[in-house]
């Protein structure tokens, strides 16, 4: 049975852009060789990507205006580093506009759908790496583990991190809270 790694959102913004922080440009090996890992077993990767419009900010009325970050079509959209080099084109990608992915979360309960009608496992296990642990890691495994509540849901602490080192580590303890397995903390 297949494994799945979901790769969260390591988009320029969030290492070196708009977003970026100190410590985010360090993942970028990390993630690299466990693509090539997932690779080289044969396993499933799928890649997230926070997703904006460039009226995105006009239309937030009334709202507090985010830092424009991950506007569709520029450079700090795209895939940062190492990584950028190892996303395939038969890759699944899901396009969010928000923490956690609602097409990964469709994808993953008709996985879950066609594996119980087979009476088996959709996946081995589903692990998740990248950006930003207490935001869009942190929610696309609480919708990897509702989609998928027998699957062993993994996150890699040495592949993700948040700008704020103490909200990792909170986000971290929720993750385990969960009964989501965190590895390498």
């Amino acid at each position: 049975m297949k494994r799945l790694l979901i790769v969260v959102d390591y988009q320029n913004d969030f290492v070196d852009g708009a977003l970026g922080f100190d410590g985010a440009e360090l993942l970028d090996e990390r993630i690299a060789r466990k693509i090539d890992e997932y690779r080289e077993a044969g396993d499933d990767i799928a890649f997230t990507f926070d997703t904006h419009h460039k009226d995105y900010l006009e239309t937030q009325e009334g709202r507090k205006l985010p830092v424009p970050h991950c506007l569709e079509g520029s450079q700090g959209h795209a895939l940062y580093g190492q990584v950028a080099t190892k996303q395939q084109d038969h890759d699944e990608v899901f396009l969010k506009p928000t923490f956690g992915s609602s097409a990964l979360f469709e994808r993953l309960v008709n996985r879950q759908a066609v594996a119980d009608s087979l009476g088996t496992q959709p996946f081995a296990s589903i692990e998740l790496v990248g950006l930003v642990s207490s935001m869009c890691v942190l929610s696309n495994a609480v919708i990897a583990r509702t989609a998928c509540p027998n699957v062993p849901i993994i996150v890699d602490a040495s592949c993700t991190a948040a700008p704020d080192p103490a909200m990792n580590e909170k986000a971290l303890d929720v993750l385990e809270n969960l009964q989501i397995e965190v590895t390498n903390r």
